[in-house]
């Protein structure tokens, strides 16, 4: 039986001053790379490309200011786990535990198979005020009126809200705990043109990691971070030479693979537990069980011994 299909998406752009004065197809071409040349002149011959709602021309030239539209047709998505556990709820605030595998929004290939679709399905109107990466599973906050998205989301642009993490990395590191403060920006990668990586011409970024047991060659470590950079953690114990066990995409030195996209699964990483001011004031702590690869062996004094648990101040 063949896959269901989605209901396809308008991808709209207006045009800027970087596509001003250049052929749709070369714009398209070199920007959105996850397709070639060839396969944007077929979709523009196709009808699929629009401007100002009219069909392209390959080598039309783009004005600034004008609409650019790619009417995706509907495709079939990968297979993701489309579910989720609910961690609280109230009339401003709601929170669920995402599993492995699924996205947070759509990008890439995904549409209707993401977290942020399971959740307005759900709860109409909810929408999340951050997000974790396809395979980091964990808390996800999302706020259920226009207000609270304002309020939430000025606490982690103010860095008001902490952000504890499990990760699985390997080796047997020779610290305890380590502050990691390497840049992180944009460098170049095959596929997809640009992704983030440890850079000296990034922006600044802080991770604290902190042994919780050795496993060989492996550890478990508790993270927190204090800014918010794309991949932030992957990133981070790559370039102090601890990449996540099975993280197809970072290497040592925090360096990506090329032909290895950041949305490729393999690396073990938990959002265990986010404090955040609550919109309607007070803080609120929201804790989401780590699954089995993330579970401390020993019970006393680590994250195994905490339930799921939300408190408010």
């Amino acid at each position: 039986m063949p896959a269901e299909t989605n209901h396809g998406y308008a991808h709209r752009e207006v045009v800027g001053a970087a596509a001003a004065g250049r052929t749709v197809l070369a714009w398209l071409a070199t920007t959105y790379v996850h397709s070639d040349a060839a396969t944007w002149r077929e979709r523009i011959e196709g009808g699929e490309v629009e401007v100002d709602g009219r069909p392209a021309l390959p080598d039309q030239a783009l004005r600034a200011g004008q609409v650019l539209v790619w009417n995706r047709p509907p495709w079939s998505e990968p297979e993701v786990p489309l579910h989720y556990d609910l961690l609280h709820v109230d009339d401003q605030v709601l929170a669920v535990a995402k599993p492995s595998g699924l996205p947070t929004m759509a990008a890439g290939g995904f549409l209707q198979n993401t977290l942020h679709a399971l959740v307005d399905r759900d709860h109409p109107g909810a929408n999340p005020v951050h997000r974790l990466g396809r395979g980091t599973s964990g808390v996800v906050i999302f706020a259920r009126s226009p207000e609270a998205a304002s309020k939430l989301a000025r606490g982690f642009r103010e860095r008001r809200v902490r952000k504890v993490y499990l990760a699985l990395a390997t080796g047997d590191p020779a610290w305890e705990s380590k502050s990691i403060e390497v840049p992180i920006g944009p460098v170049a990668h095959a596929r997809l043109g640009t992704v983030h990586a440890a850079t000296q011409a990034g922006k600044r970024a802080r991770t604290q990691a902190r042994v919780l047991e050795r496993r060989g060659d492996a550890c478990l470590l508790e993270v927190g971070i204090e800014t918010g950079r794309p991949h932030q953690i992957r990133i981070h114990l790559a370039a102090a030479e601890h990449p996540l066990l099975g993280d197809p995409l970072y290497q040592p030195g925090g360096h990506p693979r090329q032909h290895v996209l950041p949305g490729d699964l393999g690396y073990h990483l938990h959002a265990w537990r986010v404090e955040f001011e609550h919109p309607a004031g007070g803080r609120m702590e929201i804790k989401a069980p780590p699954p089995p690869p993330l579970k401390p062996k020993s019970r006393s004094g680590g994250p195994a011994s905490v339930a799921r648990e939300v408190t408010s101040g």
